[in-house]
């Protein structure tokens, strides 16, 4: 049996898009979204953020490693927005070790994807995060809309189906 549709779709979306909603919790439990440029890792099936230490994210992340990240296709012009092809996925949040080759593998993928990045990627306070997807909601459209299970969103990240 071939791969689903939807899942064909998902796919496409994340490699078209280059940078997500990152939804994480402040001290107070409060609801924080920022921007984040994501690279994807098909091997382990995860996402990568190169994050500063400095940003609230950051340290929202350390304090609560489960997070939200929304990825939606761009609108165009004269076109409805309210059908646009969008995910939100649910993950928790691992910061790699310097120097580890956890470490190394993310600065690899993240620098296939964002080359221009390479000299940030040296600067002491930024770390690389993974995203270990737990699940999501997939809308690809009116009437196309689905929950997916952590394994069909990892699926989604093979590159080569």
């Amino acid at each position: 049996m071939g791969e689903h549709s939807l899942t064909r779709a998902l796919r496409e979306l994340l490699l078209a898009r280059r940078t997500a909603a990152l939804g994480t919790r402040d001290e107070q439990g409060g609801v924080f979204v920022s921007m984040v440029p994501y690279a994807i890792d098909d091997r382990a099936h995860e996402l990568v953020l190169h994050v500063s230490g400095l940003a609230a994210h950051s340290g929202n992340m350390r304090r609560e490693p489960g997070v939200s990240l929304l990825v939606c296709a761009g609108e165009t012009e004269g076109e409805p927005v309210h059908a646009l092809p969008r995910v939100t996925l649910e993950a928790h949040a691992r910061f790699a070790e310097p120097g580890s080759p956890d470490a190394e593998r993310a600065r690899e993928v993240y620098l296939q994807r964002f080359p221009e990045a390479e000299m940030m990627t040296t600067l002491g306070d930024f770390r690389f995060v993974r995203l270990a997807l737990l699940g999501a909601r997939q809308v690809a459209g009116f009437g196309a809309a689905r929950s997916l299970p952590a394994e069909e969103v990892r699926r989604a990240l093979t590159l080569a189906p």
